[in-house]
């Protein structure tokens, strides 16, 4: 089991960008895929972006193109890079994990999940 901490939402203008982070306690940080998701006021909680242990990427097509997860293994971290931001991609944005995770859009295939960081998108 791990705990994640996201922090980097804000409010950004339509067309800019924002840095997603979630750090992770524990020592096996390394072994674990994690995925990005969100939930937009009034919808349901979808998929965003996810990276296996081994580092594959996965990504949901609204995303493809315009958002970056990665990791850096040595600090506990995971990122998601975020440019070409729409107001449709206001939600909250969860960080979640998996040990030995291969970087799955199931919801079901990840067992931590952190508090949620807010991203606001302006027209």
């Amino acid at each position: 089991q791990v705990q994640l901490v996201e922090s980097g939402g804000g409010l950004v203008q339509a067309g800019g960008s924002l840095r997603l982070t979630c750090a992770a306690s524990g020592r096996t940080f390394s072994s674990y895929g994690m995925g990005w998701f969100r939930q937009a006021p009034g919808k349901e909680r979808e998929f965003v972006a996810a990276l296996s242990w081994t580092s594959s990427t996965n990504y949901a097509n609204s995303v493809k193109g315009r958002f970056t997860i990665s990791r850096d293994n040595a600090k506990n971290t995971v990122y998601l890079q975020m440019s070409s931001l729409k107001p449709e991609d206001t939600a909250v944005y969860y960080c979640a994990a998996a040990q030995w995770g291969y970087g799955s859009s199931l919801e079901a295939q990840y067992y931590d999940w952190g508090q949620g960081t807010q991203v606001t998108v302006s027209s």
